[in-house]
């Protein structure tokens, strides 16, 4: 006992030592991982993001120009591999075994490694120097509200808080169920895959890759990472905060490429599986290519219903501008569709949205530019909707004015159409409506009381069932709402919301057996490992036995 005291004590002592000398040494230099200055990234002083592979920091011969989002100022350089250049990323991956770096049998010191390294990185994630480092990293190349940018660094600092020390062994928990007899018993373990590639979007360039990628390493796989070009730069640099943290420099491998050019390396590389995030378009192709090796968490359109109980139309208000708006709308799990009940529409609601959207300025980023469907795109589909019969504008629908935003990206107000739930549910219509935008739009629409078989008719007909909010305190209303629906993280009750990923509870589809979860343990076990028996037969034999007749 006194032992493990000590070496506690000891642990503590060179952490505290460690966490001592970063403070010290940020202080008088930049942060001792970055290789960046996020504010001072510009067309005079542009930043390069390099590619990782076999523990090497590497260049390419070709550097694909990433413009400011903002004034269009060309400001990051990216190491880019063609298809000519995947074959070390290849090797890489065949050189890890099928189980793995490490399992419950082989090399359990790494779970230990793995709790350390976490410890150290929610630490460092945790000063406000650093912190404040992936916040503004994040607004260059995602623009978004310093808050909400913000908030994806916290959600991930708790995260890594979420899973320091033991709590990386914990995932790889077993269990044992007693045999037929004297020493037989069945073990059931958690089990890595080995080989696993990871590819994550644009809009959370930090909390989406972190979550997944911690997550695959804790469980024991070696992982090759492809995050959007438009955003690397801030995966590469956490990657640089996790190995001055003590990751082993070979354990994860980091790619910018297009998409061609990923897909021809997961059909060499053929890694046992992949984590996907993304659209639903790409991700229907790679489940086909990868013959079903892979995990989604693709495309939402997210619905919200509110109740026949009106209360706190302020309240309800404010979430739903948030839901619709915040991140220029640019979340997989934005307000995509609102069914108001009829209660509601003899309110306020509608016209206290419309003045919460309509503070929205891209001086703070409220508001701001939507990285992938231009403005013209966004305003063609608000027409296509406009010619529904009954249908009309809200809110909104005019570009932004006043902005130096690149053409090849969108600047649009945040809109809001109205379109008749009758019209909504005609099969002319159906696809239209529910195509999701990922920009600031929304659709909304009213129910009455005996209309929620028709509101329950249109979100059986949806095809991506991932986040979703019953806005009620009746409880016979919520049980029959999501009792006869399906999304795989849904918000019910009076303050319930669309929009929310923490680091508390699962976020994921639901409805596919392809889905992925994301933040919890039961996510990372069910993407990240799968379940193998272990069944020991040591006997003895019953004695006197002899050889059976044949069956």
């Amino acid at each position: 006992m006194m032992y493990g005291f000590l070496v506690c004590r000891a642990s503590q002592k060179a952490t505290r030592n460690w966490l001592s000398s970063f403070n010290l040494s940020r202080s008088v230099h930049s942060i001792p991982f970055a290789t960046v200055d996020a504010e001072g990234i510009s067309g005079s002083q542009p930043a390069k993001v390099h590619n990782l592979v076999q523990g090497k920091w590497t260049g390419s011969s070709t550097w694909n120009t990433i413009v400011d989002p903002l004034n269009g100022e060309p400001f990051i350089k990216i190491a880019e591999i063609d298809e000519t250049g995947t074959q070390p990323f290849v090797e890489s991956l065949s050189k890890c075994p099928k189980h793995g770096l490490h399992n419950p049998f082989k090399s359990p010191e790494r779970y230990l490694l793995y709790g350390d390294i976490t410890a150290k990185a929610a630490r460092m994630l945790s000063v406000p120097k650093v912190s404040d480092f992936f916040t503004r990293l994040i607004q260059r190349v995602a623009p978004k509200s310093y808050q909400q940018a913000l908030g994806e660094v916290q959600v991930t600092q708790k995260f890594l808080e979420n899973f320091s020390g033991d709590q990386v062994r914990f995932l790889a928990r077993s269990f044992a169920v007693p045999g037929n007899h004297l020493g037989q018993q069945s073990h059931g373990f958690r089990w890595p895959y080995g080989p696993v590639a990871i590819i994550t979007p644009f809009n959370f360039p930090l909390e989406i890759p972190v979550l997944q990628l911690m997550g695959a390493l804790y469980m024991g796989n070696k992982p090759i990472l492809k995050v959007d070009s438009k955003v690397c730069i801030v995966m590469e640099q956490m990657i640089r905060l996790l190995h001055h943290c003590g990751m082993p420099l070979s354990d994860v491998d980091f790619i910018n490429s297009d998409g061609k050019t990923m897909n021809k390396l997961l059909l060499e590389a053929n890694p046992q599986m992949t984590l996907f995030t993304g659209s639903s378009k790409v991700a229907e192709k790679l489940a086909v290519d990868l013959k079903g090796r892979i995990k989604l968490e693709d495309a939402g359109f997210d619905w919200k219903i509110l109740g026949p109980d009106v209360n706190e139309v302020d309240y309800i208000a404010w979430v739903c501008d948030q839901d619709a708006y915040a991140c220029s709308g640019q979340k997989c799990s934005a307000q995509s569709i609102l069914f108001m009940h009829e209660n509601w529409s003899a309110t306020s609601l509608v016209s206290k949205m419309k003045d919460l959207a309509e503070r929205r300025k891209l001086e703070d980023l409220t508001i701001g530019p939507v990285l992938t469907l231009t403005t013209e795109a966004m305003l063609d589909h608000m027409n296509k909707l406009l010619q529904i019969p009954g249908s009309r504008l809200l809110f909104g629908g005019k570009p932004l004015e006043n902005h130096s935003i690149p053409s090849i990206y969108g600047a649009l107000k945040p809109t809001a159409i109205y379109v008749p739930l009758e019209e909504i549910l005609r099969a002319k219509n159906y696809e239209l409506v529910t195509r999701e935008i990922f920009g600031p739009f929304q659709v909304i629409t009213e129910y009455k009381k005996d209309q929620l078989p028709m509101v329950l008719d249109a979100l059986e007909r949806m095809h991506a069932h991932l986040t979703a909010a019953v806005v009620s305190n009746d409880v016979l209303f919520l049980q029959e709402v999501i009792g006869k629906t399906v999304n795989g993280t849904t918000y019910a009750g009076l303050r319930a919301r669309t929009t929310g990923a923490p680091q508390n509870h699962w976020f994921g589809p639901a409805g596919d057996p392809r889905g992925a979860g994301i933040g919890t343990p039961e996510a990372i076990k069910l993407v990240w490992s799968c379940h193998r028996e272990v069944i020991y037969d040591f006997g003895p034999l019953p004695k006197r036995w002899e050889i059976p007749p044949s069956t």
